[in-house]
C-alpha cells in the first residue's frame, strides 16, 4: 500500500514538513522525544525523503541510516545528501524484509512506518528487524496517526491535513485517507490505523519493553506565531501520537 503512493508523490513529501501541524506538533515533539542524538548511531526506517535523517546529522548523531521502500523517496533524499552534504547514508529497502546490516545501533527511529504492515504478522516482522539492529538497550522511536482518534476535529484542516475513514477494516485496524492540503495541488495517502494493542503486542513480541504513549504537544514556536487559541482543537483531539520503547 505504501510504494507506490510515495513513489508518485517523491519530492514533494518535503513539503508536508511546512504544514502547521507537522512544522510545530510532529517535527519538535518527535525530536523533543528522541532527545540528546550526539555521538550516537541512528537507524531511520521509512525515512522517505530523508528530513529527519538531515536532522539527526544536524544534531550531532555519529552515523544515520535511512531505509526506505520508495526508489523515488530515496532518490529525493540522496539529492539533498549531494545539494547539502551532511554525512546521511540511504538505502532502497523493505522494513518487513530488512536485510541483517553491517553494525548495531544506538537508537531507531519509525515516523509512519508501522501503520503500513498489511497484517499483524507484517507488523511483527517489522519490529523484530529493527529490533535485532538495534544495540542491547538500545531505544526505537514511533509517530503514528492516533490508534483511537475519532475522526471529529473539525477544524483540522487549520492545521493543514485532513484526516478521513474510509470504512474499511484491515487486520491491524481502520483504513484512513489522510490528504496533506499543500498548495497548488493536495496530496492524499491512504494507510491503516493500526490499534493500540496491535502495536504493543507487535512491539513485546519483537522483544521490546518498557512501551510508553507519548503525547503530541505544539512548541512555543507554535503557540507564538498563532496564539493559544488556534491550537486548542489539535490539542484536544490529536490526530497523532508517539511511542518510545527498549531493546
Amino acid at each position: 500500500m505504501g510504494v507506490q503512493q510515495y513513489d508518485k508523490i517523491g519530492e514533494a513529501f518535503e513539503g508536508f514538513k511546512a504544514l502547521p501541524l507537522a512544522r510545530y506538533g510532529e517535527v519538535p515533539s518527535f525530536l523533543g522525544m528522541v532527545g540528546d542524538v550526539r555521538g550516537k548511531s541512528v537507524l531511520d526506517v521509512a525515512c522517505g525523503t530523508g528530513f529527519y535523517s538531515r536532522e539527526f546529522k544536524r544534531r550531532g548523531a555519529a552515523d544515520v541510516f535511512g531505509v526506505d521502500i520508495s526508489v523515488e523517496m530515496i532518490a529525493a533524499a540522496r539529492e539533498s545528501e549531494q545539494r547539502d552534504p551532511l554525512g546521511a547514508r540511504y538505502e532502497v529497502g523493505d522494513v518487513a524484509e530488512l536485510r541483517p546490516l553491517e553494525r548495531n545501533f544506538d537508537i531507531a527511529v519509525a515516523v509512519q512506518c508501522l501503520n503500513y504492515a498489511e497484517d499483524i504478522a507484517a507488523m511483527e516482522r517489522m519490529c523484530r528487524n529493527i529490533h535485532r539492529s538495534l544495540v542491547p538497550g538500545g531505544e526505537f522511536f514511533v509517530l503514528a496517526q492516533k490508534p483511537d482518534y475519532r475522526f471529529d476535529c473539525a477544524s483540522l484542516e487549520k492545521y493543514g491535513f485532513r484526516c478521513e475513514p474510509t470504512g474499511e477494516e484491515a487486520e491491524t485496524g481502520p483504513l484512513a485517507r489522510v490528504t496533506a492540503l499543500l498548495d497548488p495541488q493536495p496530496i492524499s495517502i491512504l494507510s491503516t490505523v493500526p490499534r493500540r494493542e496491535v502495536y504493543e503486542q507487535c512491539l513485546r513480541t519483537a522483544g521490546f519493553s518498557a512501551v510508553e504513549w507519548v503525547p503530541l504537544q505544539v512548541s512555543e514556536a507554535g503557540i507564538h506565531e498563532f496564539g493559544e487559541d488556534f491550537w486548542a482543537d489539535l490539542l484536544a483531539h490529536p490526530p497523532l501520537v508517539m511511542l518510545r520503547c527498549r531493546a
